[in-house]
C-alpha cells in the first residue's frame, strides 16, 4: 500500500486553521490568562500583583460566596430534575401519534430558544411582580398573592419555574429517543399482560436511559452557568437578601462591579472544578442505571 505523503494533509490543515486559531485565541489563551489572574490581585487598571492562593483562601471566609454557591446548588438540584421530568412527560404524550405533532413540537421548543433572553426575563419579572399577571389571576379567585420576586422565600422559586418552562430542548431529544425504541418490545409486553405503567418503567425508561443521562449532563452544566435570568429579575443585585445571588452573578459583581478581577478569576476556576466534579459523579453513577444495547 502506498503511504500517504505529509504534503497530502496540507489541504486539511488549511481548512482546520481558522478553528485552530479560534481555539487558541478565544478558548485556550483566555483560560490560561484567567488561571494566572486567579493567583493575582488585579483591578483592571494596575498590573497584576502575584499573591498566590490568597484569593482562594479569602473565599473560605466569604459569606456571600458560600451563599451564592448554595443558591446555585439549589437551583441545579431542584430545577434540573423538574425540567427533565416535565420534558419527558410531554415527550411521551407527543409520542402517542398526536395530530399536528410538528406544530406542538415547535411550540414547546420555542421557550428553549427564548428562555435565556433578556426580553423573556423582563417579561417574567413583570408577570411575577406584586401587581403582575400571576397575582391578577390569583386575585380573580379571591387569593392575595405575594410579591413573588420581592419575597426572599419565593424569589428563587420563580426563577426555577422559568428554568422548568424552558423544557423544549430536552423534550425534543427525548422525543427522538422514544421514536428509536422498537414497538415489538411493547407488543410483546402487552401480550404478557403488562400495563402502561409496567411498560413505561420496564421498557421505556431502561431503553431511554442513555438519552436521560445525556440530557442530565447537559442541563446540569447549563444550569450552573445561568446568569441572565437572575441578573434581570433581581435587577443585578441578587436580591432580595441575596436569595437570587447565583454564583455567576456574584462572580460578575466581583469582577466588573468591584473590579476585583483576580478574585473573580479564582471563582471562575472554582466553578469549572465544581461542574467537572458533578459531571464526573454523573459518569461514575451512570454505570448503575444507564443501559446500552451492547
Amino acid at each position: 500500500m502506498k503511504q500517504r505523503r505529509p504534503k497530502d494533509n496540507k489541504a486539511a490543515f488549511v481548512f482546520l486553521a481558522p478553528w485552530i486559531v479560534g481555539l487558541v485565541a478565544i478558548t485556550i489563551g483566555p483560560m490560561l490568562m484567567s488561571l494566572y489572574l486567579s493567583f493575582t490581585d488585579y483591578n483592571l487598571i494596575q498590573d497584576p500583583n502575584w499573591i498566590g492562593f490568597d484569593n482562594f483562601t479569602r473565599m473560605m471566609g466569604d459569606e456571600r460566596f458560600w451563599n451564592s454557591l448554595g443558591v446555585t446548588l439549589t437551583y441545579v438540584v431542584v430545577g434540573v430534575p423538574l425540567q427533565l421530568g416535565l420534558a419527558l412527560t410531554v415527550a411521551v404524550a407527543l409520542d402517542k401519534g398526536l395530530k399536528g405533532l410538528p406544530f406542538y413540537r415547535s411550540v414547546f421548543y420555542l421557550p428553549s430558544l427564548l428562555g435565556s433572553s433578556v426580553a423573556v426575563a423582563i417579561l417574567w419579572k413583570q408577570m411575577f411582580g406584586t401587581s403582575g399577571l400571576v397575582n391578577q389571576i390569583l386575585a380573580f379567585f379571591g387569593i392575595h398573592g405575594p410579591g413573588w420576586i420581592s419575597d426572599p422565600s419565593t424569589a428563587l422559586g420563580s426563577i426555577i419555574l422559568l428554568h422548568v418552562w424552558t423544557f423544549g430542548s430536552p423534550m425534543i431529544i427525548f422525543l427522538a429517543g422514544l421514536r428509536q425504541i422498537p414497538t415489538m418490545y411493547y407488543e410483546a409486553a402487552s401480550v404478557d399482560g403488562a400495563g402502561r405503567a409496567t411498560r413505561f418503567f420496564k421498557i421505556t425508561l431502561p431503553l431511554l436511559s442513555p438519552i436521560i443521562f445525556f440530557n442530565l449532563v447537559l442541563q446540569i452544566i447549563g444550569a450552573f452557568q445561568s446568569f441572565t435570568q437572575a441578573f434581570i429579575v433581581s435587577g443585578g443585585n441578587g436580591g432580595p437578601s441575596d436569595s437570587t445571588m447565583f454564583f455567576t452573578l456574584y462572580l460578575y459583581q466581583r469582577g466588573f462591579g468591584q473590579f476585583d478581577m483576580g478574585y473573580a478569576s479564582a471563582m471562575a476556576w472554582v466553578l469549572l472544578i465544581l461542574v467537572g466534579a458533578f459531571t464526573a459523579i454523573n459518569f461514575y453513577a451512570s454505570k448503575f442505571w444507564v443501559f446500552y444495547d451492547d
